[in-house]
């Protein structure tokens, strides 16, 4: 495995801890009401948020605020990285194939089963009647059905959909994109303005209707409203950068970008700190001057790339090297995002009666959830992989067939 290999399986590690710890602490907001809003009451806060502890920290405001700027973009960049080279690996139909198994099936199992299991507490700390069946009869009278952080998959799987089309329409995409690397490589920074300037044109439009925070959601279809095409820009960018393989180019571990990293961690910084001032603003203000509310807008995807240039910069120079511990968190990474929000809720709301600071719940829920997560993960692992073998097996054919003789093997990442 590459140098580069290895610094993105140590940041899926570190990406999916900070999705872990996002989710626990978000009981323990200061900014966040002051009681638990009804279950059945429009806009249905506890989506978002839902268990709303007595016992609040505002670091943790600071910390999901900052986590907010980056982690979604981020997660979507990554998963564009190996579309590409899977796609010319496999071919389009078993690339489709793939990911409808790897991603799609996930999507409908855990918002079917595993959401409502969930949040039966969300329900029970304003339920009349907590009986599973009235809380079934809640659940299905909804006028959408919630599912946590699965919302990221059937958007991830559009997006796969999109660039097997692009792969089949434009085949040259890749060379192209091969060529731009190669200027990328030597200067960063003007690959990462013009990004910078790309992201500020698709997230402008939708941030001048939606708050940062606002969702939208028809049926179990959930999305945050300003970022959709923001999260479409990553993901082509991750598409377009690992187009022939994430070795070279802009992510070369021994390029440019890893070697101004303070650069890029200064710039994330201030850039951070500056949206933040804005958008408190925008808060204070009633109604906020519409300059300003652009203002903090552009402030955001400025934010977004530095922050991600700044956290892939770092990695890809302190963080190429193999750790077992590490390596075996990025392989599970998958498995914990998945099921960690069931964990989170039910600690979440059993923490609930318990006498401790916010900050010592919000670390003692985030440690618990990821261990729990993680044992899941691995046992499912073990459990699981004669179905992904079987599966492997019926695909092998067509594979093969789609397969250069001379491609290097490309792991294949969600």
């Amino acid at each position: 495995m590459g140098k580069t290999s290895l610094a993105f399986a140590n940041l899926r590690a570190l990406t999916i801890l900070l999705v872990v710890s996002f989710h626990s602490v978000l009981a323990y907001l200061g900014s966040q009401p002051a009681t638990q809003p009804p279950f059945d009451a429009p806009p249905f806060i506890w989506r978002a948020f839902p268990i709303l502890d007595h016992e609040r920290w505002f670091g943790f405001d600071l910390y999901c605020a900052a986590l907010y700027v980056f982690l979604m973009p981020l997660f979507f960049f990554i998963s564009g990285l190996f579309v590409w080279p899977s796609l010319a690996r496999k071919g389009i139909k078993a690339f489709i194939a793939g990911r409808a198994f790897r991603i799609g099936l996930p999507f409908v199992l855990g918002t079917a089963f595993l959401m409502p299991a969930a949040h039966y507490p969300v329900y029970r700390l304003t339920a009349a009647d907590p009986s599973l069946s009235a809380y079934w009869a809640h659940w299905t009278a909804l006028p959408l059905w919630p599912n946590g952080p699965l919302w990221f998959l059937w958007q991830l799987f559009v997006l796969n959909l999109a660039a097997a089309a692009l792969f089949w329409l434009a085949p040259g995409f890749g060379a192209a994109a091969s060529r731009v690397q190669a200027k990328a490589a030597e200067f960063p920074g003007r690959y990462l303005a013009g990004f910078g300037a790309v992201s500020i044109l698709a997230y402008l439009p939708l941030a001048s209707i939606f708050k940062p925070w606002d969702w939208s959601q028809f049926g179990p279809f959930s999305m945050q409203s300003a970022q959709v095409l923001l999260f479409v820009s990553y993901f082509f960018a991750g598409v377009a950068v690992g187009a022939n393989g994430v070795e070279r180019g802009l992510l070369d571990a021994d390029g440019a970008l890893p070697r101004r990293w303070r650069f890029w961690l200064g710039l994330a910084a201030a850039a951070f700190f500056a949206w933040l001032g804005v958008t408190a603003a925008t808060v204070e203000l009633k109604p906020p001057p519409v300059a300003l509310e652009r203002l903090a807008a552009v402030l955001f995807a400025i934010s977004s790339v530095s922050a991600c240039a700044a956290l892939i910069a770092v990695f890809l120079r302190f963080g190429a090297k193999a750790v077992p511990l590490t390596d075996n968190l990025a392989r599970n990474a998958y498995g914990i995002y998945l099921v960690h929000y069931f964990f989170v809720i039910w600690l979440q709301y059993l923490m609930l009666g318990v006498s401790l600071y916010a900050a010592a719940k919000g670390i003692l829920v985030s440690a618990a959830v990821l261990l729990l997560s993680w044992g899941v993960a691995i046992a499912a692992g073990h459990v699981l992989p004669s179905s992904r073998t079987s599966f492997a097996r019926r695909n092998a054919p067509a594979q093969a067939a789609a397969r250069p003789s001379n491609e290097a093997a490309v792991p294949d990442k969600l």
